[in-house]
């Protein structure tokens, strides 16, 4: 399924859980082994009903699913996160049951396959939907984040195949906000509470699941989430590709007002323009072999032995049309080289019309 910009939910693999420390790795856990639907529920002979989201058993099976060792510390991670308002659970005294709620429970991406079979998901089977803002909390309050919940952050602002992210149409893009396609470790840094250094080690070591487009100058980058789960196999775009998108964007907004810096521009630019280009082929190599650049200053045609290598060279007839109507239509033997200065202004507003 697409995960678009106005989705409230992404999803996550239970076989492809975040790693390392952090509040939200074991929310993860958890909420990967919560009920999906009403019913009864089985757990070392006994029957518990349970609801979305809910999980019924004993403190041994809560530090299995965690992955701790203590009582006291399976009980102390299920106190903070009451506390930020990731669930609430309730310990029986007397009969030493426990159970917990998660709050934040998707419902509306459930199926009809949900609502048979066993109210518990298989282990490591299939997936769970996620709040897209469930990491918002740690940021309002000024936590610093551990490893998984930096891993969480991104993975919740992934986007897929959404119109009006182009680059989400190459392969599943983090994205934060309207103006937050082109990411700057700076700006993770401030989020995260964490240096710069801190995030780059960070992004080095998740690299099998992040991969990181550097942009050039002071713009930025962008990250590819390259495990988000999806009907074909994702193939992350070249280098060379993503420039070729970035400039097409950047010749059309040429002549916007830059306010601010050249990484706040170029968001504005990409939000803007990156629609028009949304629904395009994205590689289209094969189909215009005149590289673009900006800004356009001189063009010239290569060096072919005739005009009919001209035309299949330059991939579009507007090329060929304009430049006999510079040349009153006298062109004659092998193409020369010929300066469209004055009509590459004309070429340009032809391409990316509308």
């Amino acid at each position: 399924m697409k995960c678009l910009y106005k989705y409230q939910w992404v999803k996550l693999q239970r076989n492809y859980l975040p790693e390392g420390k952090g509040i939200l790795g074991y929310w993860a856990k958890l909420a990967a082994c919560a009920a999906y639907r009403k019913g009864t529920a089985f757990y070392c002979g006994y029957e518990n009903a349970v609801g979305p989201g809910m999980w019924s058993g004993g403190v041994t099976g809560i530090k299995s699913i965690l992955g701790v060792k203590s009582r006291s510390t399976a009980l102390q991670v299920l106190q903070e996160l009451s506390e930020l308002g990731y669930l609430t659970y309730h310990l029986d005294p007397k009969t030493k049951k426990l159970s917990f709620q998660i709050t934040d429970w998707v419902m509306n991406c459930s199926g009809v396959d949900c609502m048979s079979g066993s109210v518990y998901a298989t282990t490591g089977y299939g997936f769970l939907c996620m709040p897209r803002k469930i990491t918002e909390r740690l940021v309002k309050a000024g936590r610093v984040f551990e490893e998984a919940d930096a891993w969480m952050d991104l993975w919740c602002h992934t986007v897929s195949e959404d119109s009006s992210n182009v680059f989400s149409g190459m392969a599943p893009v983090v994205q934060y906000g309207k103006y937050g396609i082109v990411l700057t470790l700076e700006k993770l840094g401030q989020r995260w509470g964490l240096e710069k250094t801190k995030v780059w080690r960070f992004l080095k070591k998740h690299e099998d699941t992040f991969s990181l487009y550097r942009l050039p100058g002071s713009y930025g980058c962008l990250i590819f989430n390259k495990m988000y789960p999806s009907e074909e196999e994702i193939v992350l775009p070249d280098q060379a590709e993503v420039m070729r998108i970035l400039d097409e964007i950047r010749i059309m907004g040429a002549n916007a007002h830059k306010k601010g810096t050249d990484h706040e521009h170029i968001n504005r630019l990409v939000a803007w323009y990156g629609k028009r280009l949304a629904g395009k082929e994205t590689n289209q190599e094969d189909e215009n072999r005149v590289a673009l650049s900006t800004p356009i200053t001189r063009a010239y045609l290569s060096h072919c032995r005739n005009c009919e290598n001209c035309n299949y060279d330059c991939q579009s007839s507007i090329y060929v049309k304009l430049l006999m109507e510079s040349n009153k239509g006298h062109i004659r033997g092998p193409c020369e080289a010929v300066d469209l200065s004055k009509i590459a202004k004309e070429i340009v507003e032809y391409e990316y019309a509308g």
